[in-house]
């Protein structure tokens, strides 16, 4: 594997920087990689522009920003507005289409959307919609193994709420989707 730049993109409030946290410590803990997080945040606390960097190589990391992006995950129509002109050209682009729905053309890019946020809810809290990404994130990427990935979802989020974020990080893992949408509808 060489170096791959991941950016996690939303607002506050929605998991971004927990998302990240959980991949960075999965790779490097269990999966004996390299990996280095940063994270941005709007002024608002709740509801403003956010965003979790993530570098992930074998060897050491020497620039841990992702001005660049490989893989670009966007958990809302902000994030994906904001960081899409960041993913390089054959990059690879995942997406909650529940709330990403004006989309531009994906054509020089690996785009795959998941209901993430509808699939969440079916769990019963729409909070666990970034987990549900997580798993998709790990199923489509291979960035980190699944077994790394849930020890580090047990030892990341409350205790009352790991079983519910094991099983959404199942039903990410093993969401299909249906067809990869080379594009959509323009802006």
């Amino acid at each position: 594997m060489s170096e791959l730049r991941v950016k996690f993109s939303g607002y506050g409030g929605q998991g971004v920087i927990l998302s990240a946290y959980i991949v960075g410590k999965a790779t490097a803990i269990y999966d004996g990689k390299q990996a280095s997080m940063t994270q941005a945040y709007g002024p608002e606390a709740r509801g403003g522009a956010c965003s979790s960097q993530l570098v992930i190589d074998k060897k050491a990391i020497n620039y841990p920003l992702v001005d660049t992006t490989d893989i670009l995950v966007a958990l809302s129509q902000a994030g994906y507005d904001k960081f899409l002109p960041d993913l390089k050209n054959k990059g690879t682009l995942l997406y909650d289409n529940d709330l990403v729905s004006v989309v531009q053309d994906h054509s020089k890019y690996n785009a795959l959307a998941i209901p993430a946020t509808r699939l969440a809810e079916e769990l019963g809290k729409r909070i666990v919609a970034n987990i549900v990404m997580v798993g998709f994130v790990i199923a489509q990427t291979k960035l980190a193994s699944r077994e790394s990935m849930l020890r580090a979802i047990k030892e990341s989020v409350p205790a009352k709420f790991i079983d519910l974020n094991l099983k959404a990080f199942e039903v990410g893992f093993n969401y299909k989707p249906s067809k990869r949408r080379k594009s959509g509808g323009k802006k």
